[in-house]
Formats: structure tokens, sequence, C-alpha cells
């Protein structure tokens, strides 16, 4: 008898982060970007960097569509805040959140009605809009073209084999439904 495949994750329940000042990652991400502020927990800790100092943090989630949040964290002290302070990312570092493309149209109009610049790119597979976050944290809209589902499903049938390929050297490139940049 073989064993059943292990049950997938429900749903990203939250990703943290840490920011600098609560109200102004507030403003971005409930004001410009349209995501709620579903839960604010005020708490205090030990942490293992900090041994024997109880540190008062904040800790914020962001709602998204499937129940699941960005979170924040800010700290009241200055030595903790400096420690764990978010850092600058890479492009290549950032989540992505699936939207319709309405949804991602407004959050294009508000970021550009508050003057923050926004890269946009049209993978073939999704379109996306990338924006920085007051910390430096890059967040990415992607909204799916209307034949999303007979693209995963390719994907699905072939994504095994292609990896198998990249990892034995084979760097022929995939995406032909990206258009040329």
């Amino acid at each position: 008898m073989t064993d059943p495949a292990p049950a997938l994750p429900l749903r990203l329940h939250h990703n943290a982060y840490v920011c600098a000042d609560q109200e102004r990652t507030r403003h971005f991400y409930e004001d410009i970007l349209g995501l709620p502020l579903v839960a604010t927990w005020i708490e205090e800790a030990e942490f293992p960097e900090f041994p024997g100092r109880r540190l008062s943090y904040s800790h914020t989630f962001y709602g998204i569509g499937d129940g699941g949040a960005l979170a924040f964290f800010a700290f009241a002290d200055a030595d903790a805040a400096a420690a764990y302070t978010a850092k600058k990312q890479p492009l290549f570092v950032h989540i992505a959140l699936a939207v319709s493309e309405a949804t991602q149209d407004g959050i294009k109009q508000r970021l550009a009605a508050a003057d923050l610049p926004v890269r946009e790119r049209d993978h073939g597979y999704c379109k996306s809009i990338y924006v920085q976050d007051p910390d430096g944290l890059i967040v990415e809209f992607t909204s799916d073209p209307p034949d999303a589902g007979d693209i995963a499903a390719r994907q699905r049938a072939s994504a095994h084999e292609t990896l198998r390929r990249w990892q034995a050297g084979d760097r022929r490139v995939n995406n032909t439904i990206r258009p040329h940049w």
C-alpha cells in the first residue's frame, strides 16, 4: 500500500517583515494599496539576541482575499529596531499577490496618485506591477491572462522534465509566450 500524498498547506497565513514606522506602513498598505489593517497586537517577549531583556513590539496584519495577511513587526527598543530592521532586497526577493486586472489597474492608479514609481512586466503567463514599500520590500501584483488554466496545466505536465533539463545544463528558454523586451 502506498502512502497518500501529504495534504498541502491550506493557504498562506501571513508573511512577516519588520518595518521602521507602523503608521507609514499602514498608510502605504491600507490607504494606497487597499489592503485593510485587520489586526494590531502589542506584545512583549525576550529574544535570543537580547537575553534578559523584555522587548515591546507591535505586530500588524493587512488582509488579503484568501484570509492570509502581510504582517509587520516594529520594536520600541532602539537596539532591537536596529538589529531587526528590514534590509532593502533585490528584485528577485519579493512577495507576489494575485489580483484581477481591474484591481491591478486600481492599485496602479493609486500608486501614480501617490507619486510612487511602478515597474510593469508582461511575463506571458501573467502581467505584473512592482512597487517598493517604505522599507524597501518589493511587492508584486499579478493578473492572469484568460488562458491561465491552460498555461498552468502545460507547466504542471512539463515542470519536472524542465527542471531536470535545467539541472543538466540545458538553458534553452521555454517561455515562448512572453513578449520580447
